[in-house]
Protein backbone atom coordinates (compact mmCIF):
# COMPACT_ATOMS: atom_id res chain seq x y z
CA UNK A 1 0.00 0.00 0.00
CA UNK A 2 1.27 3.67 -1.04
CA UNK A 3 1.68 5.82 2.05
CA UNK A 4 2.73 9.62 2.04
CA UNK A 5 6.12 8.07 2.87
CA UNK A 6 6.56 6.08 0.09
CA UNK A 7 9.21 6.68 -2.16
CA UNK A 8 9.09 7.17 -6.15
CA UNK A 9 10.71 3.78 -6.42
CA UNK A 10 7.40 2.21 -4.23
CA UNK A 11 5.21 4.25 -6.50
CA UNK A 12 6.74 3.19 -9.70
CA UNK A 13 6.80 -0.57 -8.59
CA UNK A 14 3.27 -0.25 -7.38
CA UNK A 15 2.35 1.65 -10.63
CA UNK A 16 3.11 -1.72 -12.24
CA UNK A 17 2.97 -4.83 -9.91
CA UNK A 18 -0.16 -3.66 -7.93
CA UNK A 19 -2.72 -2.55 -11.15
CA UNK A 20 -3.97 -4.12 -14.02
CA UNK A 21 -0.44 -3.36 -15.62
CA UNK A 22 1.47 -6.18 -14.02
CA UNK A 23 -0.85 -7.58 -11.51
CA UNK A 24 -1.37 -11.27 -11.19
CA UNK A 25 -3.39 -12.77 -8.54
CA UNK A 26 -0.49 -15.47 -7.62
CA UNK A 27 2.13 -12.55 -7.22
CA UNK A 28 3.20 -11.53 -4.04
CA UNK A 29 5.48 -9.06 -2.04
CA UNK A 30 6.67 -11.43 -0.01
CA UNK A 31 9.90 -12.85 -0.65
CA UNK A 32 10.80 -16.86 -0.55
CA UNK A 33 12.63 -18.11 2.08
CA UNK A 34 15.52 -18.18 -0.40
CA UNK A 35 15.44 -14.97 -1.75
CA UNK A 36 18.14 -13.30 0.56
CA UNK A 37 20.37 -15.41 0.47
CA UNK A 38 20.49 -15.57 -3.46
CA UNK A 39 20.37 -12.00 -3.53
CA UNK A 40 23.62 -11.43 -0.80
CA UNK A 41 25.55 -14.49 -3.15
CA UNK A 42 25.02 -12.81 -6.52
CA UNK A 43 27.30 -10.35 -7.89
CA UNK A 44 26.40 -9.56 -11.52
CA UNK A 45 29.76 -7.68 -12.32
CA UNK A 46 31.94 -10.52 -11.48
CA UNK A 47 31.70 -12.77 -14.51
CA UNK A 48 31.40 -9.47 -16.63
CA UNK A 49 34.51 -10.65 -18.72
CA UNK A 50 32.78 -14.38 -19.27
CA UNK A 51 30.36 -12.47 -22.12
CA UNK A 52 32.71 -9.62 -22.97
CA UNK A 53 34.54 -8.70 -25.67
CA UNK A 54 30.86 -9.98 -27.19
CA UNK A 55 28.99 -7.26 -28.17
CA UNK A 56 26.56 -5.91 -25.22
CA UNK A 57 24.08 -3.39 -25.74
CA UNK A 58 22.84 -2.04 -22.37
CA UNK A 59 19.78 -0.23 -22.41
CA UNK A 60 18.06 1.79 -19.66
CA UNK A 61 15.72 4.75 -18.91
CA UNK A 62 17.33 7.76 -18.29
CA UNK A 63 14.77 8.18 -15.32
CA UNK A 64 15.57 4.74 -13.73
CA UNK A 65 16.19 4.39 -10.10
CA UNK A 66 18.58 1.27 -11.68
CA UNK A 67 20.27 3.11 -14.36
CA UNK A 68 23.67 3.03 -12.29
CA UNK A 69 23.68 -0.82 -12.72
CA UNK A 70 23.74 -0.39 -16.51
CA UNK A 71 25.94 2.21 -16.32
CA UNK A 72 28.65 0.32 -14.14
CA UNK A 73 28.14 -2.60 -16.46
CA UNK A 74 28.74 -0.25 -19.45
CA UNK A 75 32.54 0.98 -17.59
CA UNK A 76 33.36 -2.66 -16.43
CA UNK A 77 32.50 -4.24 -20.44
CA UNK A 78 35.47 -4.37 -23.07
CA UNK A 79 34.48 -3.41 -26.13
CA UNK A 80 32.42 -3.27 -28.57
CA UNK A 81 29.49 -2.13 -26.72
CA UNK A 82 26.71 0.82 -26.27
CA UNK A 83 24.85 2.08 -23.50
CA UNK A 84 21.24 3.08 -25.11
CA UNK A 85 19.15 6.13 -23.23
CA UNK A 86 15.45 6.06 -23.48
CA UNK A 87 13.80 9.20 -22.60
CA UNK A 88 11.55 9.72 -20.14
CA UNK A 89 11.61 5.72 -19.28
CA UNK A 90 11.94 4.78 -15.25
CA UNK A 91 12.82 0.62 -14.73
CA UNK A 92 8.93 -0.87 -15.32
CA UNK A 93 8.49 1.21 -18.51
CA UNK A 94 10.30 -0.80 -20.16
CA UNK A 95 8.62 -4.10 -19.18
CA UNK A 96 5.66 -3.34 -21.00
CA UNK A 97 5.09 0.11 -22.17
CA UNK A 98 5.79 -0.82 -26.07
CA UNK A 99 5.88 3.43 -27.33
CA UNK A 100 9.03 3.67 -25.09
CA UNK A 101 11.16 0.73 -25.87
CA UNK A 102 13.31 1.08 -28.83
CA UNK A 103 12.48 -1.55 -31.43
CA UNK A 104 14.79 0.47 -34.65
CA UNK A 105 17.53 0.32 -31.82
CA UNK A 106 17.22 -3.69 -31.08
CA UNK A 107 16.69 -4.77 -34.78
CA UNK A 108 19.76 -2.48 -35.43
CA UNK A 109 21.67 -4.25 -33.07
CA UNK A 110 21.12 -7.89 -33.51
CA UNK A 111 21.06 -7.28 -37.18
CA UNK A 112 24.91 -5.57 -37.05
CA UNK A 113 26.10 -7.28 -34.38
CA UNK A 114 24.90 -10.84 -34.32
Amino acid sequence: MLTAESTAVDREFYDFYRTARGYHPNTTTHPALTTNTKFMNFHPFNDLDLISPRPLLFITGDQAHSREFSEEAYRLAAGPKELFWVPGAGHVDLYDRVGLISFAKLTDFFRSKL
